[in-house]
């Protein structure tokens, strides 16, 4: 008969709960050193990446832009008077000088106008005519008048003088030589006021006449503006020049002001260049530009800023120092480089893909023995298009990888085949 051992079971309960803490704490254990342990060291071919060497000198800081030939001067023909398009005798691009007409336009109100003025020049030069004669006419009735008074007075005078005699010798009562008297004063005083009508006559005449000939000429100007109107229907290009922008069809209604064509000088031509808005606040007039025509590369340099920002760029104008290639043309697409200063003796590499100018960024700097490279921190200065100045983190001689390395930024360092 078998005897029941005191003890057993609570025996094994406590070995189970022991092996199941040491279980329990070597798994604690097992993941906190796996946790601590760091990921593994990628790999990468060094001939896939772009590696440069930190070198020290003078860098040029210079920004880029792309932009297009344009006219220095260009010409504007605006329509001068209202019309309507006849012939388009010009086409965009054809050389032109200043007697080539380009378009006739047509305004038959305009020749109607020329014609009823004809007239009323010609009924004004009859009226003057007229004038002139019944003018001369009125002073011939003055002169005659004046000459009626001259002898009335005369013959007053006489009959005074007698009656005046015949009074001395008392002939003639002295009523009689008073009246004589009295009538001749009054021929005098008509005499005075006939010979004054005369003398202001020639005056009254010379003014009515000026406004006449006044009258007259003011037609005849408007006349000659007229036809100079009629005359300025016919558009010539004013100027030597290549032809742009003529876009004018048979038909058409021209309004004045209306710009009809442009003539631009292709000897005088200059660069246009769009520059990001970021990189124009450092772009001053005066400064040297490089043009690239695709023809070959002209110095040039820079004549004016706009100061309006149109879809984050803004337009800079650069006037050519040298000569243009021959098939440097009006709207030729080009590409400029303004320099905007140089630095002597600093450290610089060329600029990484996503390095910005006065950051600071991380690049892997490649070891010594050229097998792995290590991540540093780098402060950049200030840069161009192609290099930027390297202020701390990296020495003269020391290789980094310039690549896009975004894909390792989890790694601290890298191994390099």
């Amino acid at each position: 008969m078998d005897v029941p051992r005191q003890g057993v079971a609570k025996k094994k309960r406590t070995r189970f709960a022991v092996i199941l803490v040491l279980i329990l704490g070597a798994g604690a254990f097992a993941g906190y050193r796996v946790s601590r342990l760091e990921p593994a060291i990628p790999s990468m071919e060094f001939a896939s990446l772009w590696p440069d060497v930190v070198k020290r000198g003078a860098i040029v800081l210079d920004v880029k832009g792309i932009g297009t030939l344009i006219p220095e001067e260009i010409v504007w023909i605006p329509a001068k008077s209202q019309g309507q398009v006849e012939r388009v005798l010009r086409k965009s691009g054809e050389t032109v000088n200043k007697d080539t007409v380009l378009v006739v336009l047509s305004n038959p109100d305009m020749d109607l106008e020329a014609k009823d003025l004809e007239w009323q020049i010609k009924q004004a030069e009859a009226n003057f005519a007229d004038l002139k004669v019944r003018l001369q006419s009125q002073r011939y009735d003055l002169e005659a008048a004046a000459r009626r008074t001259e002898t009335a007075m005369e013959q007053a005078e006489l009959a005074m003088t007698k009656k005046q005699q015949l009074f001395n010798m008392q002939l003639e009562p002295e009523i009689n030589v008073k009246d004589a008297v009295s009538n001749w004063k009054q021929a005098r005083n008509m005499y005075d006021a006939e010979r004054q009508k005369l003398d202001i006559l020639a005056d009254s005449q010379k003014a009515q006449l000026d406004s006449s000939r006044v009258q007259i000429d003011k037609l005849r100007d408007t006349l000659t503006r007229k036809r100079t109107q009629v005359r300025e229907l016919t558009i010539r290009a004013g100027t030597s020049g290549v032809l742009q922008e003529m876009t004018l069809q048979p038909g058409q209604r021209i309004e004045p002001g209306t710009v009809l064509a442009k003539v631009a000088r292709p000897g005088t031509l200059m660069a246009q260049l769009r520059i990001s808005e970021s990189q124009a606040k450092d772009v001053a007039v005066g400064q040297k530009a490089m043009i690239d025509t695709g023809d070959g590369i002209v110095p040039a340099h820079v004549m004016r800023i706009d100061p309006n920002v149109v879809n984050g760029t803004r337009t800079v104008d650069c006037a050519f120092d040298g000569p243009l290639p021959s098939a440097a043309v009006p709207d030729l697409t080009v590409n400029g480089t303004i320099e905007l200063d140089r630095l002597e003796d600093v450290l610089y590499i060329s600029r990484p893909v996503y390095g910005q100018p006065n950051t600071q960024i991380n690049l892997f700097k490649v070891a010594a023995d050229g097998k792995s490279a290590a991540r540093v921190p780098v402060r950049l200065g200030r840069g161009s298009v192609t290099a930027i100045q390297v202020t701390a983190g990296l020495n003269e001689g020391d290789r980094v990888i310039l690549s896009d390395m975004t894909a390792q930024d989890q790694y601290t360092k890298i191994e390099l085949k």
